[in-house]
């Protein structure tokens, strides 16, 4: 599994390294790299995110996938300008491997607050067009269900105490893997 994760983030680097004229070899020759995946590939500068842009649900090779993640991630999260040249030694890149999306059953939003597994579950939040998600590791910043919830709710454009028939929520969980240090 780690070496899984050693060619992932060495693929999301040359991808980015390439898109910014520092041309950069990854091994794509692994087969299970052609079965389909669903990714997010988390930028950071500093400790602090620099860009994060991902798939929910497996619609391309993981290949494919983690490629234009990761691209998506460097030059087109729009709560951030592009990733400059410059920047590239000092950016830290993380993968995550999503698992297939799983409804979960509620009654109330208490229940729901109470399905959730803090430091387990991604989460995805939808109420008709309004939809967001965020991954395992957001817990980290947000550990009480009922703030993660909130914040959700707030990243989909809803008012953190939005709640009504309708809502619906899936969980996933993820294998992640993170460089040591930018390289």
């Amino acid at each position: 599994m780690v070496e899984k994760g050693l060619i992932l983030l060495a693929i999301a680097r040359a991808a980015i390294s390439s898109a910014l004229g520092r041309p950069r070899q990854a091994d794509e020759s692994a087969p299970w790299l052609q079965e389909p995946g669903a990714t997010f590939v988390t930028l950071t500068k500093k400790g602090e995110l620099r860009g994060c842009i991902g798939s929910l649900e497996a619609h391309r090779s993981l290949l494919d996938d983690v490629k234009a993640n990761a691209l998506a991630a460097a030059f087109r999260d729009t709560r951030f300008a592009p990733l400059r040249e410059d920047e590239l030694d000092q950016v830290r890149i993380e993968v995550s491997l999503l698992s297939p999306l799983s409804p979960i059953a509620f009654n109330s939003e208490q229940d729901a607050l109470r399905q959730l597994r803090p430091k387990v579950d991604g989460i995805v939040f939808e109420y008709g067009a309004y939809r967001s998600t965020f991954l395992p590791q957001v817990w980290e910043q947000l550990p009480e269900p009922a703030e993660f919830m909130a914040h959700l709710k707030y990243k989909a454009g809803l008012s953190p105490g939005f709640w009504a028939e309708g809502v619906k929520l899936s969980r996933y969980t993820v294998s992640k893997w993170k460089e040591q240090k930018s390289s």
